[in-house]
């Protein structure tokens, strides 16, 4: 009797680890199908942003300026960028992709001396700022988009342009100036518009937005810094 029930107890136990072990089995397959899916959030792409993937560069970096404040260190910092990596890294110019974006209150600096010459006085309200030394609007871009033959500021923005940065501006802003140019001239928003956005700086490419640049640049890779 004893025996039969010692039996009985074994068999019953055999088929109790049998089934714990097919439902281990079949937990640990589950895990294993789980774990080999990528599940993790992926950005969306957008034909408008791939221009942030045809910059050639080894390194990426995106400066974002929102003042002349900031848009004056974003030009110091950008020199010392590619200087340190060319003198410590060995790279060339060309090994780094460097965008500088201009948008609310450092927007302004995006247009050409010919638009500075002719609505300085209003970019320079919409931008809060004066020459420091004359203290009145600027009649040329303060920040050089062109370089001149002995170049007042070694580090203007035709210095970056030499270095191949690239410059993302910000078509609200851009709106927004136009609207109050046409405002202070009696002219049409869309014709003031059109001009404008026809004198950009070199190497500048308007965007729907400033703050969707920062956004999709950094889905792409590019470091941010400023602000």
């Amino acid at each position: 009797m004893a025996s039969n029930t010692r039996r009985s107890f074994l068999s019953n136990l055999g088929v109790a680890a049998t089934a714990a072990g097919a439902t281990f089995a079949a937990g640990s397959t589950g895990a294993r199908a789980q774990g080999t899916t990528d599940a993790r959030w992926q950005p969306a792409r957008h034909p408008q942003d791939e221009w942030f993937d045809q910059l050639p560069g080894k390194h990426r970096f995106f400066f974002d300026t929102t003042t002349p404040e900031k848009l004056e260190d974003a030009i110091q910092f950008t020199g010392n960028y590619y200087g340190a990596n060319r003198g410590v890294y060995g790279l060339e110019n060309a090994d780094l992709a460097v965008i500088v974006c201009m948008r609310h209150r450092s927007a302004p600096f995006a247009f050409n001396d010919a638009m500075w010459g002719k609505y300085g006085a209003t970019l320079a309200k919409r931008a809060e700022f004066v020459d420091p030394k004359t203290k009145e609007a600027p009649k040329v871009n303060y920040f050089t988009p062109k370089a001149p033959a002995a170049p007042a500021r070694a580090r203007g923005l035709a210095s970056l342009m030499n270095l191949g940065v690239q410059f993302a501006i910000c078509n609200l802003s851009t709106r927004a100036i136009a609207g109050l140019i046409a405002d202070a001239t009696g002219q049409k928003t869309d014709d003031v518009y059109t001009e404008i956005t026809a004198n950009l700086i070199d190497h500048g490419r308007l965007v729907p937005a400033g703050i969707i640049a920062v956004n999709r640049a950094q889905e792409r890779g590019y470091s941010i810094t400023g602000g």
